[in-house]
């Protein structure tokens, strides 16, 4: 009987805020969700700061890509993979590069000038900076 009424019980998932990571030599600085939408649909291929932007990104189906897409960005993630692949199509883009865990892609947004990626706020360390996105 125990059981059953912890099993009844609501179930309550506190999720950690999402940030926007990028390499420590950019300078951080604040960005509308309009350019950091932008600069992920690969549309525009430079920082605020005026460098190359280095896109990250993790697959599809993780789970933080699909709350990022959604809640950073306002998109699904299927929506954002068909723009990328226009773009790859068309000869007039390409694709962002996807790391395979949270880890790689704190390790690979902290070793690439002018990267950029997303992680949990929990995630981050002194490897990477923050932007604000108003």
């Amino acid at each position: 009987m125990v059981t059953l009424l912890l099993w009844c019980g609501p179930v309550v998932h506190a999720q950690e805020s999402l940030v926007l990571i990028a390499n420590p030599s950019t300078s951080p600085g604040n960005m509308t969700r309009e350019t950091v939408r932008a600069i992920f649909a690969m549309r525009q291929r430079t920082l605020p700061s005026g460098e190359a932007a280095h896109v990250f990104v993790l697959p599809d189906k993780h789970p933080l890509h699909v709350r990022f897409t959604k809640e950073m960005l306002g998109v699904y993630p299927h929506q954002l993979r068909l723009s990328w692949d226009r773009l790859v199509f068309s000869g007039t883009g390409q694709a962002p590069n996807e790391v395979g865990s949270v880890e790689e892609m704190r390790q690979r947004v902290a070793s690439t000038p002018g990267g950029l990626g997303y992680l949990n706020k929990g995630a981050v360390d002194d490897s990477v900076s923050v932007f604000s996105v108003e």
